[in-house]
């Protein structure tokens, strides 16, 4: 039977009831996005609430985390209510769709891990299905509702399947995102890129900042760069 629950170095997600469990895109996400200054972020599609609690572990902001899904805002809240950091976490059960019209422009930094397997064999599980297809929340839709969200100024954070980081940065342009940094995440040297982290600033950007990194540099031993970004939540780092 599979672990109920992941254990970080300051904190404990439970996720035996929510359709996608803890995994390396949520914790790269969280590692990585750029929330260190911001006083208020919103995180779309929080599911366990992974990322919330990362990014309220790396900065002292207000955090709003919303799901559609009942269940996991229920989990999320108790994990959220079990950290260090439950006074600054909010977790709504809420349609990223139809996000209320007082939070436009309230927030310096967006993050999300959002649904996004278009074109892939779908799962007999309904609920894992709407957390990992598009169907619920199309990209255009999860970019027109964080660029509203967003400050000028601010960042959007998100994590993708590689190949679909033309379509999405064609599209967040048209919301007046630019790319700012991009990451390609590689599951080994030599291996074609599997992920890409990006974030897209709500104004002008001069020049994106683009890298890769590798998840492993041999089998089964991390990488000296993803044992750098992830030492702060990692207990076996």
């Amino acid at each position: 039977m599979a672990n109920p629950y992941f254990k970080f170095k300051q904190f404990t997600v439970f996720h035996d009831r929510c359709a996608m469990k803890v995994g390396t895109d949520g914790s790269l996400l969280g590692a990585w996005a750029e929330v260190e200054h911001a006083r208020r972020i919103l995180d779309i599609g929080t599911g366990t609430g992974l990322v919330a609690l990362m990014a309220a572990q790396r900065s002292r902001a207000d955090i709003t985390a919303i799901d559609i899904d009942a269940a996991a805002a229920e989990q999320a809240r108790g994990n959220v209510e079990r950290s260090p950091w439950k006074e600054r976490i909010e977790v709504r059960q809420m349609d990223a769709r139809k996000l209320p019209d007082e939070w436009e422009g309230r927030f310096d930094a967006v993050v999300s891990n959002p649904p996004y397997f278009t074109e892939e064999l779908k799962s007999p599980s309904a609920s894992r299905n709407f957390a990992r297809h598009t169907d619920g929340l199309s990209f255009e839709e999860l970019l027109r509702n964080a660029a509203k969200s967003l400050a000028e100024g601010g960042v959007f954070s998100v994590v993708l399947p590689a190949g679909s980081a033309p379509d999405f940065m064609a599209a967040a342009l048209k919301e007046r995102l630019h790319l700012s940094r991009q990451t390609w995440v590689h599951t080994k040297p030599g291996a074609p890129p599997k992920r890409v982290l990006m974030a897209f600033v709500k104004g002008a950007v001069l020049q994106a900042e683009v890298r890769r990194l590798d998840i492993e540099a041999r089998p089964k031993e991390y990488s000296p760069e993803f044992a750098e970004l992830l030492r702060p939540f990692y207990l076996a780092l």
